[in-house]
């Protein structure tokens, strides 16, 4: 790895927000689009949590009626709030926590290093590069690695972060396993009665799915301003690891609702590919991080995606959805983001 010696590890956001308001002039856009509710505060809850032991240890010691039970919670949740949160879910608490540890080694890094020096398959991304104003400025910075890259021989360069190589393949197996199961649960509650057959999620594997490793820093020029603007995700399912600290908001209703953090559980989230497959029965919600003006954030994500070339069906027809692939999703997606500086997603594809 080139050496940069005396190089910052932050990224130039300060700089970035500064160039978008000069950019805006002093027209008062608001920072934060919450103008439908001014003057309601944010409330913080706490989404199902769901004991999912009896799907991720093999179900030896527990009950068809157990398993039942469990599938219904998921389905539940996943229809009613699109976010939920699993305990007992395989993904080792050690784990998590050296991951956490490597992530901090990782971005600590200069920025050149993290900017130019090909790590992990040269995935590092931070802010905006389409922002047209504040409000479209994410404050943060995340390596966003495909596991293809990540599993096996042959793959990621993580210059001399062997330790974080390691647990960067443990983290991502576990959860891809995790995401795997939930996904084939909320699959097989859709379909026909006595259709013994799921072969959903088709083409999810190690070679089209993806890791986010995430770093949300201290912001001290907004309180309003995003770590990670308001979204749904363009996959099947996230699974997120976060700490301690939040940040994390959801749609719900016609409001933004905190998320409060709980130690040892991971979240769930419907991506919009879901949607669609279901039929609108699940829901791809929207969601967005907040920035801490003094504290830095930490989260990992693992999005349960298809080959790009996937044609995504649906449960059951007729379908309110046009037939697309992955690719034609994703290529439609950034081509808004480009153009209109968001993300319309599914309204593009609707019949």
């Amino acid at each position: 790895m080139p050496a940069f010696a005396g190089s910052a590890a932050e990224p130039p956001l300060v700089d970035s927000y500064h160039a978008l308001l000069r950019r805006c002039g002093d027209d008062g856009v608001p920072i934060v689009e919450e103008a439908q509710t001014p003057s309601l505060p944010v409330v913080e809850c706490e989404l199902p949590m769901i004991d999912v032991g009896c799907l991720t240890s093999g179900g030896g010691s527990s009950s068809p009626e157990q398993r039942a039970a469990c599938a219904a919670a998921i389905v539940r949740a996943a229809q009613e709030w699109g976010f939920f949160q699993v305990r007992n879910h395989g993904v080792a608490r050690e784990l998590l926590d050296a991951m956490r540890r490597e992530q901090a080694r990782l971005f600590r890094l200069p920025f050149e290093a993290k900017a130019t020096a090909g790590l992990l398959d040269g995935s590092y991304r931070w802010g905006t590069p389409t922002a047209t104003s504040p409000r479209q400025l994410s404050w943060s910075e995340a390596f966003h690695v495909p596991l293809a890259g990540v599993s096996g021989d042959g793959g990621c360069d993580f210059g001399d972060l062997t330790a974080l190589r390691d647990v960067t393949r443990e983290v991502a197996g576990a959860m891809s396993r995790l995401a795997g199961t939930l996904a084939r649960v909320m699959a097989e509650a859709l379909l026909p009665a006595g259709d013994g057959c799921c072969l959903f999620p088709e083409r999810c594997n190690e070679t089209t799915c993806f890791l986010r490793l995430n770093r949300y820093p201290p912001c001290p020029v907004s309180p309003d301003a995003f770590g990670l603007v308001p979204h749904t995700d363009s996959d099947f399912l996230t699974v997120l690891s976060q700490d301690h600290v939040g940040g994390l908001r959801l749609m719900k209703g016609a409001r933004w609702v905190a998320v409060k953090p709980i130690p040892d559980a991971l979240i769930v989230n419907v991506g919009d590919l879901f949607q669609a497959w279901s039929n609108n029965r699940y829901k791809s919600v929207e969601h967005k991080v907040m920035t801490n003006a003094t504290t830095e954030r930490y989260s990992v994500a693992y999005f349960l995606c298809p080959a790009y070339d996937s044609p995504i069906g649906t449960c059951e027809e007729p379908s309110p959805y046009r037939a697309f692939t992955f690719g034609e999703y994703r290529n439609k997606v950034q081509e808004d983001v480009k153009r209109t500086g968001k993300k319309i997603g599914l309204p593009n594809f609707l019949v």
